[in-house]
């Protein structure tokens, strides 16, 4: 049972540094410190869009419009570690 535990935990832990990794790289092009149109920013950005986009997209939907500021990354962060916690508790308990 430990074993699913450290395999949930380690995917969770996993998905948030692809969500952060995501964020900054966002921030990034925006700033025009790296180039979009490089193939290598454009694959890592595709790969990381495809990844996190069917999380945040329900969030984004939900959430009201903060005038260009996206909250949705740490919210879902948030939610992650959250439901970590949970089952960790459930397991624990039971």
């Amino acid at each position: 049972m430990y074993s699913i535990l450290w395999l949930f935990d380690t995917l969770i832990t996993l998905y948030v540094w692809i969500l952060i990794a995501s964020a900054i790289l966002s921030w990034l092009v925006a700033f025009n410190v790296v180039n979009p149109h490089n193939q290598i920013v454009r694959s890592i950005g595709e790969f990381l869009w495809r990844v996190t986009e069917p999380a945040l997209a329900p969030l984004r939907r939900i959430l009201p419009n903060l005038g260009g500021i996206d909250i949705s990354p740490v919210i879902l962060i948030i939610l992650l570690y959250f439901v970590r916690n949970l089952v960790f508790e459930l397991v624990a308990g039971a």
